[in-house]
């Protein structure tokens, strides 16, 4: 009976997905990542490398609009020596930062001397984040601190405020869209690597894609329906589901850039996306390129090693898209080059969340967590109490804690097991996590061994604890109907009760049934993770 619970709990708590159609490509029109113009004047276009370039530090003040909540930033502005544009000005871009916090001085340097030795005022800030975390942060707001970035731009003599574009890379590619809808000058966008999708959609892919990729057991890949399946809107957390699929979020001459090594990105059906809502909004200049070998912001090399250098040719092609595009003139070359663009799975576009899932999944959490705390004290004070006996008569016996028909040893047993097997379960998973950063910071995949032979390890003795646990339950009825009190009711079986079955005592009771409750919730808790099914 507590085995098929557990198997109902498992199979009540499965979410289905689909990962059809598997293996998308998108070929590319040639393997020639160059960025070409036509140029009827015949005039020199400016090169990476052509300027020396001269850095300017500065702060600046932004204000989160929803709460007034202010921050102080660090701003690196990159210019050009001696450059001067049509009309005398220069254009500009403005650096985003993906995932993290990042630091003006720390980001963007390479790209932003590229830029600027090609004659572009550049600047580069400090992560807006004010009080929020990876969970809350506040997009819209992110949006308002770079369009205040542009305008610092803007506000220098020798910049054209109508020329200036912006490098958007990773998470920064969901506030991008924001900004182009409050600034309609922003002229042109560099997006590395761009998350397209919803953040439960484009997270949901990542997850699942990178636990298939390192070779994790299914039950550890169901793990990844269930989380990001959670209603975090319940919680006041609405970044999960928030719209990035604004009218003008591909409406200005973009520039597409993946790494054909990057495993986070749904590199396919972002790439038709971008195409389709930038056709929908009238914009016929889309440039996508994918370069070998390079990861999540196109770098060469496991990045935990440091001095890892951006993909081959993306630094000279993305700087003459930006000096082409200023200048107004018609690009020649084709539109998708580099490799073909490859995605394993499809998005889990049908993914959404499930409030009442995600109700049971916090409340039997809690509840595991809030249990186990309560039997590991419990049992604290049993040990110091078996301790003082043990130094008052000189000898181990069960008498010290009341225990009853060997129930005191067995209890013992079984809750360190479980919480052994809690630990595999932890470790495991954590093992996972483990393959999938080194995954992702460019290194190959491992042997798959211990993150696919760990689940059945766990699944088996999970399954002997249950059996244990049963057993248990089944001495306890068998004691009472030896006693015969299974066949009483009410009170007469409250008047009839003289000796205990479990322990003598009311601190070995408790401890038991504290400790039984623990473990069942912990038992659900794998119930609920899929370990009965997979």
């Amino acid at each position: 009976m507590l085995l098929g619970l557990l198997v109902t709990v498992s199979n009540l708590s499965n979410i289905p997905w689909d990962n059809e159609p598997t293996g998308q490509t998108l070929e590319s029109l040639s393997a020639d990542t160059s960025v070409t113009f036509e140029n009827p004047t015949g005039e020199p276009l400016p090169k990476r490398g052509d300027y020396e370039v001269e850095v300017r530090e500065d702060d600046m003040t932004v204000t989160r609009a929803s709460t007034g909540e202010t921050e102080s930033l660090h701003v690196v502005v990159r210019m050009p020596k001696g450059a001067e544009g049509t009309g005398g000005k220069i254009p500009g871009v403005v650096f985003m930062h993906g995932a993290g916090y990042g630091l003006a001085k720390d980001w963007f340097v390479d790209v932003g001397d590229d830029l600027a030795s090609a004659g572009f005022a550049t600047i580069a800030i400090d992560k807006p984040v004010w009080s929020t975390n990876d969970v809350t942060r506040d997009y819209p707001a992110s949006a308002d601190a770079y369009e205040q970035a542009a305008e610092y731009l803007r506000a220098l003599p020798n910049v054209d405020g109508d020329r200036i574009g912006i490098y958007a890379t990773s998470e920064s590619t969901w506030i991008s869209a924001f900004l182009l809808e409050k600034d309609p000058r922003i002229a042109f966008q560099i997006l590395v690597s761009p998350m397209v999708h919803t953040p439960r959609h484009s997270l949901g892919f990542l997850a699942a894609q990178d636990f298939a990729l390192v070779g994790a057991n299914p039950g550890y890949q169901s793990i990844v329906r269930r989380v990001f399946s959670a209603d975090l809107g319940a919680f006041g957390l609405t970044n999960f589901d928030i719209d990035t699929d604004l009218p003008r979020a591909y409406a200005i001459p973009t520039f597409v850039a993946y790494g054909s090594k990057d495993v986070m990105t749904a590199q396919v059906e972002g790439a038709e996306r971008i195409f389709d809502r930038a056709h929908a909004a009238g914009n016929w200049d889309v440039t996508v390129r994918d370069y070998p070998v390079g990861n999540h912001v196109l770098r060469i090399g496991d990045e935990e090693d440091g001095d890892t250098k951006l993909a081959d040719h993306f630094e000279d092609d993305m700087v003459d898209w930006a000096v082409g595009k200023t200048r107004g003139l018609t690009q020649t070359d084709v539109r998708v080059a580099g490799a073909d663009i490859y995605q394993s799975i499809a998005v889990p576009q049908d993914l959404y969340g499930h409030r009442t899932l995600t109700f049971y999944m916090v409340i039997l959490h809690v509840a595991a967590v809030t249990l186990l705390l309560a039997a590991g004290l419990l049992w604290l004070a049993a040990l110091v109490r078996r301790l003082v006996y043990l130094r008052r008569h000189r000898r181990w016996r069960g008498s010290a804690l009341g225990f009853l028909h060997g129930f005191g040893n067995v209890l013992a047993v079984l809750f360190l097991t479980t919480l052994a097997v809690l630990y595999l379960f932890g470790s495991g998973l954590a093992q996972v996590v483990m393959e999938i950063v080194s995954l992702v910071w460019g290194a190959a995949p491992a042997s798959p061994d211990i993150v696919y032979w760990s689940w059945p390890v766990i699944q088996f003795v999970c399954t002997a604890v249950v059996w244990a646990w049963a057993r248990v339950f089944a001495r306890l009825i068998e004691v009472a109907q030896v006693r015969g009190y299974t066949r009483m009711k009410g009170r007469e079986l409250m008047r009839h009760v003289r000796e205990p079955i479990i322990a003598t005592t009311r601190f070995a009771r408790v401890l038991f049934w504290v400790t039984a409750a623990a473990m069942l919730c912990v038992l659900l808790v794998f119930a609920f993770w899929g370990m009965f099914i997979y």
